[in-house]
């Protein structure tokens, strides 16, 4: 049987020392959903949060083969604590378990230059603006597949008001980039970043990503990034970011 829990000191601690936000989110209650192999004693847990479940604790089959039912989705990228749950998830899943690597980057909140970031931001070029995401702009970016994930993970505008910030480009009247908070934690957001393909190699990334990285700053808040591919990576060097370490997640379909 698997169960899920409430946020605790016990289901927290499968997760000592993993710095990465979406677990965070879970832990805290503001976002995503913690299961476990059993609501008293557990020995394995796992947080599931948007495209993502990290799998903690005594490496559980049950769980593994649980996850897509659980999160109702048709795929899934599940990050494994170490490599025995790794093993255990390509027995259970076999060619439905495609591995891939990610790119993590240190937590440091100083490490930035405001006026370095400034001066990214403001090299738009000529045509284009960028403005804050507000309500209007939130019910815009679901209308798109390549800009939902700015705002999906919220339920309404208040939810993302409150917790969540984002930054759009604009071509006159249309999206064409935006930097925004895929998840949100405790003073802080994971960052997600992305361009319309018709505008990309002009510098809009940059130009969002360092506004975003700004006005999080002015709030206290921590913009965390991730990677999922190399360019990805480059951007986050540009931008400030040390890389930390590569690691490995399952995407698993039905």
């Amino acid at each position: 049987m698997i169960y899920q829990v409430e946020p605790s000191k016990e289901i927290a601690a499968f997760f000592d020392g993993w710095e990465e936000t979406m677990i965070y989110s879970c832990l805290q209650g503001i976002m995503g959903s913690l299961i476990a192999d059993n609501p008293d004693k557990p020995t394995a847990a796992m947080a599931c949060l948007a495209d993502f479940c990290f799998l903690a604790g005594k490496p559980n089959e049950e769980l593994i083969l649980s996850i897509l039912e659980i999160c109702d989705r048709n795929y899934l990228y599940i990050v494994p604590q170490n490599n025995e749950w790794g093993r255990m998830i390509e027995q259970c899943y076999g060619i439905n378990a495609k591995k891939q690597i990610r790119y993590a980057f240190k937590k440091e909140p100083d490490v930035f230059d405001p006026a370095y970031l400034k001066r990214l931001a403001d090299s738009l070029p000529d045509g284009y603006t960028m403005r804050f995401m507000d309500e209007e702009w939130f019910c815009k970016c679901q209308q798109y597949e390549w800009s939902r994930d700015f705002v999906f993970q919220y339920e309404n505008y208040a939810l993302y008001q409150k917790y969540g910030l984002g930054v759009i480009a604009l071509f006159g009247e249309e999206l064409t980039a935006g930097a925004s908070s895929y998840t949100s934690y405790q003073n802080g957001i994971e960052i997600e970043i992305a361009t319309q393909k018709t505008h990309r190699r002009k510098g809009l990334a940059t130009a969002c990503g360092a506004k975003l990285i700004l006005e999080c700053q002015k709030r206290g808040w921590y913009p965390s990034w991730d990677a999922c591919n190399l360019w990805s990576a480059a951007l986050a060097k540009k931008l400030g970011y040390h890389f930390d370490y590569e690691y490995i997640v399952y995407e698993i379909t039905k």
